[in-house]
């Protein structure tokens, strides 16, 4: 199998006015490197693909196929891992054919992965990158790197979209030590801007400001592009989402990354009051922690959030302080669960059911608040006369949200809130003495023990649905949700210790528990709304019954469309790229 894996490491600079970098190419020397060899200049074709619904963008690779004088070649490149000038990248590269049907090219690693996670449908073609590149070799003692200057031009659609020069410096071989010397000499440039992007990042930005000139179908096929393709790269450069184009119908609502996991994109009944100063994002968990050391740490985390929240919780002027005590909670029980081992039950047992009933209470109200939330959301979609149609709904659900508060505030006013307070302290003060046995050097006790094989156990759990996925029922999506969230609480919890794979993990659980989520939230919609359209079957006037009619058939084609999208966002959980990153992420303990 031919294939070429490795990770790409280079300095990446804008420059600032065509031809400012052209003494770079001739220069004697540049730091510690010096020439070797003269100038060549090259011509390059970059053609980037994806499959019709993007399951390589979602599963964070960028697909290329670049025409050279051994042929065509398929390079998918991951998302850059480092935020500074030295960027890094893996990069998996092998044959391919002149034509983007993946089936019909040389086995390769590269082919392998993409037919896993887009099938062996014919890839589309995005957008074509044409460069001029003029090389140079150079050499620092055993380092070598290549100096490159591209004059740059990005098409979209067969229309000249952006062009731009940019200077890059790649490590071939040896130590990075001379690159970063390197970098300091360019960096007292002014004629070079540092970027962290890849020209792709760029290319992007361009076609979507151009989007609305261009063809219909091209627009459709655009709107459908995973939210994190744009957004990751506009924050990068500071630009505003082009007019003309909406995000992509997953993108929901704006997210907290606290909270994403819990299958619930922000309320829009969030109300206008200042923002509280962030907390500590720190569990503070180390590879030699022991397992209740670990378990101390982030019950104490989250404990300490709790408690910040139940104020705002109590007064009930923001919804998200309710929200954020609600996802304080879940990962409390969802610590104990995951270091179920790690402490005597007879120390926890009271804790965990008093922290259940709590759990509870602020569920049942924050739940009430994602319908009430979405109700809103789509009555504002409708015209000024249709809205009181769903005035009865409305009411319905808002008597179970007061009734369902007013539980919970008497719940936090009881003397067992009270005491679940006073005994968690203690608890958490006690620290070694709730620990079920004495470590010693020969009994797997520390995280770097532990931790590989509670990861993987969660994984293992995900990837049992492999088998059943294809015909499963809104139920069986549901627990696919709740194993997913669990391998989430996993990854976070123990994410500080591996390695840098861990963020990018994260992000593809997040995603596939979040439209999960969604799609739970719409079934318990639809199911909610057709109760109480036969409950007050005489009730109701025409008008009320089909609007509310309308919207349970609305939650019925979300749930439709959520289960026809889940195939790409479960891939990139599913599949061997993600395996090899959790490796990765777990051989680093």
């Amino acid at each position: 199998m031919a294939t070429q894996r490795r990770v790409e490491v280079e300095l990446k600079y804008e420059v600032t006015a065509h031809g400012d970098a052209d003494r770079y190419l001739v220069a004697p020397e540049l730091g510690p490197f010096k020439p070797a060899g003269g100038v060549r200049s090259v011509q390059i074709e970059d053609r980037y693909v994806d499959s019709t619904d993007w399951a390589l963008a979602r599963a964070g690779f960028a697909a290329r196929l670049r025409r050279t004088s051994r042929g065509t070649l398929i390079s998918l490149k991951a998302q850059s891992t480092s935020g500074n000038h030295l960027q890094r990248r893996e990069e998996i590269e092998g044959p391919a054919g002149a034509e983007p049907e993946p089936a019909d090219w040389p086995a390769s690693e590269a082919r392998t992965v993409i037919l896993e996670l887009c099938g062996d449908e014919p890839l589309v073609e995005l957008l074509t990158i044409r460069q001029t590149r003029r090389v140079r070799r150079l050499e620092a003692g055993d380092t070598r790197a290549e100096l490159s200057l591209d004059e740059v031009e990005v098409f979209g659609n067969d229309t000249l979209l952006d062009s731009f020069d940019e200077l890059e410096v790649e490590l071939r071989k040896g130590s990075e030590e001379p690159l970063a010397a390197l970098a300091e000499l360019l960096g007292r440039d002014e004629s070079l801007r540092p970027v962290s992007r890849s020209k792709l990042d760029r290319a992007v930005l361009a076609l979507r400001t151009a989007l609305p000139a261009m063809p219909e179908a091209v627009q459709k096929h655009w709107q459908t592009a995973p939210p994190e393709l744009f957004d990751r790269r506009q924050k990068r450069v500071g630009t505003e989402r082009p007019a003309g184009v909406e995000p992509a119908a997953d993108a929901g609502t704006a997210t907290d990354p606290d909270s994403l996991a819990e299958g619930r994109t922000r309320s829009p009944r969030r109300s206008k009051v200042a923002a509280r100063p962030a907390g500590p994002r720190s569990l503070g968990v180390g590879a030699d922690d022991s397992m209740p050391e670990a378990a101390g740490k982030i019950l104490r985390f989250h404990f300490t959030r709790l408690l910040d929240r139940e104020v705002g919780t109590r007064s009930g002027s923001d919804v998200e302080d309710l929200h954020d005590m609600r996802v304080a909670a879940r990962r409390m029980r969802a610590a104990w669960r995951i270091f179920d081992d790690a402490f005597r039950s007879s120390r926890t047992k009271k804790l965990r059911r008093r922290l259940e009933t709590l759990s509870d209470g602020l569920g049942t109200v924050r739940d009430l608040d994602v319908l009430i939330g979405g109700l809103e959301a789509y009555r504002e979609g409708l015209d000024i006369d249709q809205r009181p149609g769903l005035d009865p709904l409305l009411s319905v659900w808002s008597r179970q949200r007061d009734t369902a508060r007013e539980e919970l505030l008497r719940g936090l006013d009881s003397p067992g809130h009270e005491a679940f307070v006073k005994e968690m302290e203690a608890f958490l003060d006690g620290g070694s003495n709730a620990a079920a046995t004495v470590a010693t050097p020969t009994l797997p006790h520390r995280v770097r023990d532990r931790a590989p094989s509670q990861l993987w156990a969660a994984y293992e759990t995900v990837r049992a649905y492999e088998m059943v996925l294809p015909w499963a029922d809104v139920e069986t999506l549901h627990q696919l949700r709740i194993a997913a969230k669990r391998l989430r609480y996993a990854l976070e919890f123990f994410g500080e210790t591996l390695g840098p794979d861990s963020t990018r993990l994260l992000e593809r659980v997040v995603a596939l528990q979040d439209h999960l989520g969604c799609l739970h939230d719409a079934d318990v919609a639809a199911k909610l709304a057709r109760d109480v359209l036969v409950a007050r079957a005489g009730q109701l006037t025409k008008p009320e019954t089909e609007a509310i009619g309308a919207f349970l058939h609305s939650r019925e084609r979300e749930v439709a469309r959520r289960r026809r999208a889940v195939g790409p966002i479960w891939r990139a959980v599913a599949g061997a790229p993600f395996r090899r990153a959790l490796g990765r992420a777990t051989a680093a303990l």
